[in-house]
C-alpha cells in the first residue's frame, strides 16, 4: 500500500510540476520515512523510470558515507556530460593543490626612472590569474581596486606617467575560450574569456531603462568606459507587450548591440556582455581611473603582446602587490554561484603554480595526480575546461561520488562543503526543496547546459546518516523543471529516510 501511495505522489509531481504539494504529502505520511534499502531501491527505480525521460539517460549513485553501502546505482560507470558538476573537480583539486588560504597575486612595477613626481617610463601590471578584481568584494564598486592602486601610486610620489599602462598577461596562454564551447555563447557572461589579467569578470554591466520623457530607451554601462561601443536597438513598448532584451557582441570586437523591447512601466533591466581582449580592457579602465584621480598618463593602454620588443625583468622595479581573497572564499563563487569564469581562472592558475604556465592542459595535468588519489582514473574521463561549459566533457556518476567521498575525509572538507549551494537557502539551490526536510540539509552542486541537468553532493538522512549522491540526466527534451523535480524528490526521500 505504501508503495502505491508513493507512486501516486510521483505521478502528481510529474503531472502538475507542483513539488510543494508533493513535499507536504511526503512528510505527512505515517511511518513513511522508515524503509529498507530494498524498498528504497524499488522506489528509486519507479522515479527514474518515469516515461517523460524514456528518450533520456539517467546516471545515479547514492552511497552511505557511514557504512560505505550503496543505496542505489544506475548507469554509475557510464559517461555523462556533467555541465557545471565539473566545477567539483576544479574546486576540490584547487583546494588540495593550492591550499584553502591561497591568494591570487597581481604585481605592479614601474619601467623607467623618476624625475621628481614624474615617471619617465611605463607602469606594468603583471597578472597571475586573479578572478576577483571587481566590485564583488567591495560593495559592488567595480573601480575600487583600481582606485586603490591609483592611491598607492600617489603615495609613492607618482603623479605623472610619460609612457604606457602595460598589461603583462604572459602567465596564461592566449586561449580565452574553452575547447568545445559553442560559438553563440561568446556574448554572454557565462562564456567570459579567461586571462592572466582580468577585470569585472571580463564583462560590462549594461542597464536598460525606459526614457518616458524622450519616448525612448536609456542605456548605461558599468564601468563607464570608452572600451566598448554600444548600439542601442531596444524599443519602448506599451504595457500590454512584454520586456525581452538580448545582446550580441560582434566576434573579435567590442561592438555590443543591445536589442529587444522594454515596457514603459518597467524600472530597469540589467544584462552582462563579455569583452574581447580582457587585458587591454583592464588597462583601458585602469588608465581612466588613474586620470580621474589626477595622475597624468601620456601614453596608451597596451597589451604586452602588442609591444615591438619584450620587457626584460631587469628593466622593472617592483612597486606593490594586490592579493585576492583566500581560495576558500573564491570557491564559494565557483560553486554556489556556478561562476564559469572563476573556475576557468582557477584551473589555469593550478597549471601556473604547479607546471610553470597557466593553461587548461597544464592545470589538468597537475590535477590528474589528485584525481588518482580520489580513486579516479583520468584516462576514463574527458575534461576539456574548468567550468563544465564544454559539451565534450564526460565523467561518470561514480567518479563524482569518489571525489565527494575523498573530500569528506580530507582536511579541506569544511571549506569545500561550505562552498556548495544549500537547498532552499542560497546559491543555485536557493529556490529548491523549500519547506521540506531537505531544506538547509542538502549541500550540492547543480549543473545545466542544454539537455543536461546534474546534482551532486551531500545530505543527512532522518537518522542523521551522512549520504553522498550524484544524479545526472542527459538528452532529455521535456521541461527542465521535470528533471529538477526528480532530483529534488530523491533528495527529500533521502532526508526523510530512516532505518534505525
Amino acid at each position: 500500500m505504501l508503495y502505491k501511495i508513493f507512486s501516486v505522489i510521483v505521478f502528481i509531481v510529474f503531472s502538475n510540476f507542483n513539488l510543494t504539494a508533493q513535499i507536504d504529502k511526503l512528510d505527512s505520511l505515517p511511518n513513511y520515512s522508515y524503509s529498507t534499502l530494498n524498498d528504497f531501491g524499488k522506489q528509486m527505480d519507479d522515479i527514474f523510470n518515469d516515461p517523460n525521460f524514456s528518450n533520456a539517460h539517467w546516471g545515479v549513485v547514492i552511497q552511505s558515507l557511514e557504512t560505505g553501502e550503496y543505496f542505489y546505482k544506475r548507469n554509475e560507470n557510464k559517461l555523462f556530460m556533467p555541465a557545471s558538476n565539473l566545477k567539483l573537480f576544479t574546486s576540490s583539486a584547487g583546494l588540495v593543490l593550492l591550499g584553502d588560504d591561497y591568494r591570487f597575486t597581481t604585481n605592479i612595477y614601474k619601467r623607467g626612472k623618476m624625475d621628481g613626481s614624474t615617471l619617465i617610463g611605463d607602469i606594468v601590471v603583471q597578472g597571475m590569474g586573479d578572478p576577483a578584481i571587481s566590485g564583488r568584494y567591495h560593495e559592488n564598486d567595480v573601480l575600487k581596486i583600481f582606485s586603490n592602486w591609483a592611491d598607492s601610486l600617489l603615495e609613492l610620489g607618482i603623479d605623472e606617467i610619460t609612457g604606457n599602462i602595460i598589461g603583462d598577461d604572459n602567465a596564461f596562454d592566449e586561449k580565452g575560450l574553452g575547447e568545445g564551447w559553442e560559438w553563440d555563447y561568446e556574448s554572454y557572461w557565462y562564456a567570459a574569456q579567461s586571462s592572466a589579467i582580468s577585470f569585472n569578470d571580463n564583462c560590462i554591466e549594461i542597464t536598460i531603462a525606459p526614457d518616458i520623457k524622450n519616448g525612448g530607451v536609456k542605456i548605461d554601462v558599468n564601468p563607464d568606459t570608452k572600451y566598448a561601443v554600444l548600439v542601442n536597438k531596444v524599443s519602448l513598448v506599451n504595457d500590454d507587450s512584454t520586456t525581452s532584451i538580448d545582446i550580441y557582441r560582434e566576434r573579435g570586437t567590442n561592438i555590443i548591440t543591445v536589442f529587444g523591447t522594454i515596457r514603459k512601466s518597467d524600472t530597469q533591466k540589467k544584462i552582462f556582455a563579455t569583452v574581447n581582449n580582457p587585458t587591454q580592457y583592464s588597462m583601458v579602465v585602469l588608465k581612466e581611473v588613474l586620470e580621474s584621480k589626477g595622475i597624468v598618463v601620456g601614453g596608451f593602454s597596451i597589451d604586452i603582446d602588442d609591444l615591438s620588443a619584450p620587457i626584460e625583468n631587469d628593466e622593472l622595479t617592483f612597486l606593490f602587490s594586490h592579493k585576492s581573497p583566500e581560495l576558500k572564499e573564491i570557491i564559494k563563487i565557483i560553486n554556489k554561484n556556478s561562476q564559469n569564469f572563476f573556475a576557468e581562472q582557477l584551473m589555469k592558475t593550478i597549471g601556473l603554480e604547479k607546471k610553470g604556465f597557466g593553461s587548461i592542459e597544464n592545470g589538468l595535468e597537475a590535477c590528474n595526480a589528485i584525481f588518482q588519489e580520489m580513486g579516479i582514473n583520468p584516462d576514463n574521463m574527458i575534461i576539456l575546461d574548468g567550468s563544465g561549459l564544454s559539451r565534450s566533457n564526460l565523467v561518470t556518476p561514480k567518479q563524482i561520488v569518489s571525489l565527494l567521498n575523498f573530500m569528506y575525509q580530507h582536511k579541506y572538507y569544511l571549506p569545500f562543503y561550505n562552498s556548495l549551494p544549500i537547498a532552499g537557502v542560497d546559491g543555485t539551490l536557493a529556490n529548491r526543496m523549500k519547506g521540506s526536510k531537505a531544506e538547509n540539509n542538502v549541500r550540492a552542486k547543480t549543473g545545466f547546459i542544454g539537455g543536461v541537468r546534474s546534482l551532486s553532493g551531500y545530505v543527512n538522512t532522518g537518522d542523521n546518516e551522512p549520504i553522498v549522491f550524484s544524479m545526472i540526466v542527459n538528452n532529455f527534451t521535456v521541461p527542465l523543471k521535470l528533471a529538477e523535480n526528480i532530483q529534488d524528490l530523491v533528495c527529500i526521500r533521502l532526508a526523510n529516510f530512516k532505518r534505525k
